[in-house]
C-alpha cells in the first residue's frame, strides 16, 4: 500500500520498516506518518486499540522521563487520562 498510494512517504517510514519486530507504538507512528494526524484523532479508531505490557511500560517510562502528568501523557499518545491513571495503578503500585 505504501509503494502504491504513498511512494513519497516511503523514505520517512524506512526506519520502522527495517525493524525486525514492530511495537504498537511503532505502528501508531507509522500510521501518523502515512495518513497524517487527523486519522489518529478518529474516536472510533481509538476505541479498539489494545496495548501489551511492554508498550504500556514504554508509555509510563516516557511519562516519567519527560515529567508529564496523566493529562499531558494521554494527549501525547492519544489516550484517555483515565487509562493512564489505571495503568499506573495496576503496574506501578
Amino acid at each position: 500500500m505504501l509503494a502504491l498510494k504513498f511512494p513519497d512517504k516511503k523514505e520517512q517510514c524506512l526506519f520502522f520498516l527495517n525493524k525486525e519486530e514492530l511495537s504498537e507504538l511503532d505502528v501508531l507512528k507509522l500510521n501518523k506518518i502515512i495518513f497524517g494526524e487527523d486519522v489518529s484523532e478518529n474516536v472510533n479508531a481509538k476505541n479498539h486499540r489494545s496495548y501489551d505490557k511492554s508498550t504500556i511500560f514504554k508509555i509510563l517510562d516516557y511519562q516519567k522521563k519527560q515529567k508529564l502528568n496523566n493529562i499531558q501523557t494521554a494527549r501525547y499518545f492519544g489516550l484517555s487520562r483515565n487509562t493512564v491513571a489505571k495503568w499506573k495503578k495496576i503496574f506501578l503500585v
